[in-house]
């Protein structure tokens, strides 16, 4: 699967992981499924990680509902979500794999172990609880 993220909500994203360290950021991303296969990001979610934790998130219930019904309001599709390693490298750990239960969402993690080079990768994650499989997909910053 090929990801299209507009520079400015890696930016958005970037902001918000920095200014919630030492814990994880998280939040959704948006949408459309286009028809050569192309998965655009049209819009991003910054919600707050009630954990409050650097080594795991979970989003907020009620702001979860409240981003689904502006996606559905605005035409767009749920697409994932993202969050933030603020130590570790831009791929899933052990948690996230076991948290993972929807294989149609992509999952973004952005890193900032390397605070002057932050890393963000998307992965398509599906399988059983205790067997993921982990594929890393194409993820593409574009300039509007």
């Amino acid at each position: 699967m090929k990801i299209l993220l507009k520079q400015s909500d890696f930016e958005i994203m970037l902001r918000r992981a920095q200014s919630e360290l030492p814990n994880e950021a998280c939040g959704l991303v948006a949408g459309i499924d286009r028809d050569d296969g192309v998965r655009e990001i049209k819009k991003t979610y910054l919600l707050t990680n009630v954990d409050h934790t650097n080594e795991h998130f979970s989003i907020d219930p009620k702001e979860q509902l409240a981003a689904i019904k502006d996606m559905r309001a605005n035409g767009l599709t749920p697409l994932g979500n993202w969050h933030s390693h603020p130590e570790t490298p831009a791929r899933p750990s052990e948690e996230d794999k076991r948290l993972a239960n929807d294989s149609r969402a992509s999952y973004l993690i952005l890193s900032l172990a390397d605070k002057d080079d932050p890393t963000i990768n998307a992965f398509h994650v599906e399988g059983p609880r205790d067997n993921k499989t982990v594929r890393k997909e194409e993820l593409t910053i574009i300039n509007e």
